[in-house]
C-alpha cells in the first residue's frame, strides 16, 4: 500500500471524534495497510486513522515485535497506574511523562469484522490508550498535569515543525470517505 503524510498538532482532524467503522470492506483493508506502512516508516509504536486524515475508529500498533490493528475499540482500564514517557507521531520529537492505566482490555474488530480482544500491560497498554484517545479527539498532552502541559505547549510552539505561528497546513486524505458508509 502506501505511506501517508502524518497530520501534526494544530490540524483540526486531531481534535475531532472519529466515526465508527460500519463497512468492513476492501477500502478498510487499504486503510489498515496504509496505517501500518506509515507507522513503520515513521517509525512509531502506533498510529490512528485521524493522524492520516481519516475520521474513522481504526488504529494500528507495533509493540514488542507484534504488529496489529483494532477497529471500533472499547477499553476497560485497570485500576493500577503507570507514569512514564510518552510521545506522538503528530507531535514529533517531543516526549513528556504521562499517567496511564497499567493494564487494559481492548475489545473491537479486525479489518474483516471478526471480534478481537487484546489484553496488555506496560507499553502495549499505554499504546492502546494513546491511540484510542486519538479516535476520541484527545491528544496525550491533554492528559498531562498542569505544569507539564504548560512546558509541552511551549515546546510545541518552539518546535521547527509547529504550525502554531500560522494556520495549520491541511492535507487531503487519499482514502474515500464514501467507502466507509459516510
Amino acid at each position: 500500500m502506501s505511506v501517508q503524510p502524518i497530520r501534526l498538532f494544530g490540524d483540526p482532524v486531531l481534535l475531532t471524534k472519529a466515526d465508527p467503522v460500519v463497512d468492513f470492506d476492501a477500502e478498510l483493508r487499504r486503510l489498515v495497510a496504509d496505517l501500518t506502512d506509515t507507522m513503520q516508516a515513521a517509525p512509531g509504536s502506533g498510529l490512528a486513522a485521524p493522524q492520516i486524515g481519516v475520521g474513522l475508529r481504526v488504529f494500528t500498533y507495533h509493540i514488542d515485535g507484534e504488529i496489529g490493528h483494532l477497529v471500533n475499540p472499547e477499553l476497560t482500564l485497570g485500576e493500577e497506574e503507570q507514569f512514564g514517557p510518552e510521545g506522538c507521531l503528530s507531535i514529533p520529537g517531543l516526549t513528556f511523562d504521562c499517567r496511564r492505566a497499567e493494564h487494559v482490555i481492548a475489545r473491537g474488530f479486525n479489518m474483516y469484522g471478526d471480534p478481537v480482544l487484546i489484553e496488555g500491560d506496560d507499553l502495549l497498554s499505554r499504546c492502546i490508550q494513546h491511540e484510542t484517545d486519538h479516535l476520541d479527539g484527545v491528544l496525550f498532552v491533554d492528559r498531562l498535569d498542569r505544569e507539564t502541559r504548560k512546558a509541552a505547549m511551549k515546546a510545541i510552539r518552539e518546535a521547527e515543525w509547529s504550525g502554531l505561528s500560522g494556520p495549520p497546513q491541511i492535507k487531503v486524505s487519499p482514502h474515500s470517505m464514501n467507502g466507509f458508509g459516510l
